[in-house]
């Protein structure tokens, strides 16, 4: 199976499960993309304050610091960093009518590499196959 050709991508996935973390970097992985991961908020800010990415991607129900407080955080001291959450509470978070302050794009749990591919794509401004609406 040919690996399909995207711009490398440096992304920090944030999640304090350890499976879901390993599972999303292996699809990142697949195409190339160079993984950090972190298993907190707090983890995640100081692996940032050593180093650039593309894009941060986090879960939003962590303990201690969950993922739109990360957002948050992240956007106060890097205001372009591109951030994604990923989250089984999609739909309840958008029915809130709560804007998620820092989140440039959510993909609800449970999702495909393609649903990945997507996000990349659109918050960094890589063209894609289909990017329309939320992933």
């Amino acid at each position: 199976m040919n690996k399909p050709a995207f711009p490398q991508r440096r992304i920090l996935v944030v999640d304090d499960e350890p499976l879901v973390c390993d599972a999303v970097k292996m699809m990142l992985d697949f195409d190339g993309h160079r993984v950090e991961t972190a298993s907190s908020g707090k983890e995640a800010l100081a692996i940032l304050e050593k180093g650039q990415f593309d894009l941060v991607i986090t879960d939003f129900e962590m303990p201690v610091m969950k993922g739109d407080e990360l957002a948050a955080a992240i956007k106060a001291r890097w205001p372009k960093q591109p951030v994604v959450m990923i989250t089984a509470y999609a739909e309840m978070l958008q029915a809130s009518g709560n804007r998620l302050t820092g989140v440039d794009l959510v993909i609800s749990k449970p999702f495909l590499l393609e649903n990945l591919r997507e996000a990349i794509a659109k918050v960094t401004r890589t063209p894609a196959q289909s990017c329309a609406g939320t992933v």
